[in-house]
């Protein structure tokens, strides 16, 4: 940390011994009304597919059924806030500032007990209720919300710790009352419930005092102040929501230009949470929009930016990297299962941004696109907004960064790695990850980034997922190239740095860049993409002495292997029709297939928050020499049957 942030951290200490008296009553507001509703004829533009779906998803709350990270819940018709279905545990309702939300043993898991209070699941509801007049569903969000205000009074309990968990419900609560609208009981849910404006006013109250800072200003922040601008344009009700809506406008550009590469990649360089940041800008946007107040122009440039790269790095089934961590995180969710979530931003990108000539094609539907354009205003529309020159051609490198997409016949697509090890000095959601490469043929996993799969209460699990010999890179002497100090602190980083990409010319695409996270030694990778026949052939380079090493390359779980030697066969199965490849592996190496370990763990692949499954991973191990023939290794994928 700097001086400066040590000094916030040292007020913000500071402030929370003052805020454990009690809580102030807040101030009594009287005539307030909410006027931020759906322009007329708005529910009628959602696709029928679409509410389909989303009907679907809230009938199945209705019942008390839900799925939260792999684990399911029957739970849901009368909800205990504070209960950890995976551990059995509950989180005490002591002062917030007191609960250890590390400590899986005391609380449980801590991101299946946050994960219902976003009220995600009552924003389906509330949109169910918009789509159909039922007001069944309406009852069940208002009983659940008056649960909720009664069971969690302000700095008490697990839902007062966390400053992204209280943005990110202000949002869901601003949604709700919207898609409520025309229930006879939203005003008496709402405005004219003073436990109501109690918690709102309360949750904007924290959110201004305790800012994510310095090292920790990353896709929090962002949540934060999105939260904060969203209440304090919808609910605005109370003396100090002008401030707040300012303070919270002024800190989202901010944020979102510090959080951003000008390329548009988030500077995290953790995809899911690209797409987190852009859902909570574009709401952000519109509820500033609908309360007709100014948004700093480069917060709309910086979004826009946000929509081209991620149209850019997607695969050709709108797939976009499996980079970082990634924890399931939405800023705004009223669309039901099976719904796309790159489709569907993508699609509101087109409806906010206009779609480029480029652009994959956006076949799926969703409800939240329609929600949001009736909203926001089209860039082209607004009259502060910044010109800008966007790209002519789909782009390949961003520089800044350091991830290339190479693409080949078949729909072959391989993402090579090298750019920064993280954002800020904790690089909290980095991987130990440098020259790594992810391949994907017509969208199937080939060789695949295993994911994410858990952040707190398993450590070893945790380190896996974020290891170096957990990703298609190499490994010296045991090691990861980068130094981790706890679950979200790094405290050594690699440098990466790209020497060649080149995406456009001739027949073959070429990218090469190395690291120094090795002391002593530099890996050099090359990656070559024949543009005509489809192979691939990644070459590993080491300088320096001799030091043992591994070769990892992971498989995606629908790849089934059968090594023998230093040759694998690989084959699965894509729309009914078998497929397969061959994989000649570095015969310096000794290579063998691990699937499900567990001690340790190796060969698992993680689809989502939560969830694991057995995968084949291909190691090969043997030395490295820097000096010798044993300094280079190369890797050939070939697809289909040839030889």
């Amino acid at each position: 940390m700097g001086p400066r942030e040590v000094g916030g951290r040292a007020v913000d200490a500071v402030r929370r011994r003052r805020w454990r008296s009690a809580p102030p009553a807040g101030p009594d507001v009287t005539g307030a009304r909410f006027t931020a509703v759906l322009p007329a004829g708005t529910i009628a533009a959602v696709p029928p597919d679409a509410a389909k779906r989303l009907v679907a998803d809230a009938d199945r709350l209705m019942d008390g059924h839900a799925v939260f990270f792999g684990v399911d819940r029957d739970d849901l018709v009368d909800p205990d806030w504070f209960h950890d279905p995976k551990t059995g545990r509950r989180a005490p309702l002591s002062h917030a500032f007191d609960v250890p939300y590390r400590d899986e043993e005391a609380v449980g898991d801590i991101k299946q007990i946050w994960e219902l209070s976003r009220h995600h699941h009552l924003t389906v509801l509330a949109t169910a209720y918009a789509l159909t007049g039922d007001e069944r569903y309406a009852e069940r969000v208002a009983a659940h919300l008056r649960s909720w205000w009664a069971a969690n009074p302000p700095l008490r309990g697990a839902h007062w710790i966390s400053g992204i968990e209280l943005g990110i419900r202000l949002l869901s609560w601003v949604w709700i009352r919207r898609l409520l609208d025309g229930w006879p009981g939203a005003a008496a849910l709402f405005e004219d419930n003073p436990r109501a404006r109690h918690q709102i006013w309360h949750h904007q109250r924290w959110l201004a005092a305790f800012p994510s800072r310095g090292s920790s200003a990353n896709n929090h922040i962002i949540a934060e102040a999105a939260g904060q601008a969203a209440a304090a344009c919808a609910f605005a009700w109370f003396p100090a929501s002008a401030r707040w809506r300012a303070d919270a406008l002024r800190s989202l550009d901010r944020q979102l230009r510090s959080n951003t590469f000008r390329s548009g990649l988030n500077r995290e360089l953790a995809t899911e949470y690209h797409g987190l940041v852009l859902e909570l800008g574009l709401a952000a946007v519109a509820e500033a929009d609908a309360a007709r107040v100014p948004v700093p122009a480069t917060v709309r440039l910086v979004l826009l930016r946000m929509t081209d790269a991620l149209a850019a790095v997607v695969d050709n089934r709108l797939r976009p990297p499996r980079q970082g961590d990634a924890d399931d995180g939405h800023g705004l969710v009223v669309d039901g299962a099976g719904t796309d979530r790159w489709a569907s931003l993508l699609a509101t990108g087109d409806a906010v941004f206009g779609r480029l000539p480029w652009w994959p094609e956006v076949t799926g539907t969703d409800v939240r696109t329609p929600l949001l354009a009736a909203l926001v205003q089209p860039y082209a529309r607004v009259a502060a907004a910044p010109a800008v020159t966007r790209p002519a051609r789909r782009p390949a490198h961003f520089a800044d960064a350091g991830l290339t997409v190479l693409r080949g016949p078949g729909e072959i697509w391989c993402r090579c790695d090298g750019g920064p090890h993280g954002f800020l000095s904790i690089a909290a959601h980095a991987h130990a990850d440098a020259l790594s490469v992810e391949v994907r043929h017509d969208g199937v996993d080939i060789l695949a980034d295993p994911g994410t799969y858990c952040y707190h209460g398993q450590p070893e699990w945790r380190q896996y997922f974020r290891s170096t010999i957990g990703h298609n890179t190499l490994e010296l002497d045991g090691g990861d190239q980068s130094g981790s100090g706890g679950p979200f602190l790094w405290t050594r980083h690699a440098r990466s740095r790209v020497l060649v990409a080149d995406t456009t010319g001739g027949n073959t695409a070429r990218w090469c860049a190395e690291h120094d996270g090795y002391q002593g030694s530099v890996h050099r990778r090359r990656v070559e993409l024949d543009t005509a026949t489809g192979e691939l052939r990644i070459t590993d380079e080491v300088s320096g002495p001799r030091r043992a090493a591994r070769l990892a390359f992971h498989l995606g779980p629908a790849i089934s292997a059968d090594l023998a030697g230093n040759r694998a066969r690989l084959t699965w199965t894509r729309d009914g029709e078998d497929r397969s490849a061959v994989l000649d592996l570095p015969g310096q190496l000794e290579w063998r297939a691990h699937r499900g370990a567990s001690d340790p763990p190796l060969g698992w692949y993680s689809a989502g928050f939560g969830r694991k499954e057995p995968a084949t991973t291909l190691v090969g191990g043997g030395f490295a020499d820097g000096t010798g023939p044993s300094g280079e290794f190369t890797t050939v994928l070939r697809f289909g049957d040839r030889p």
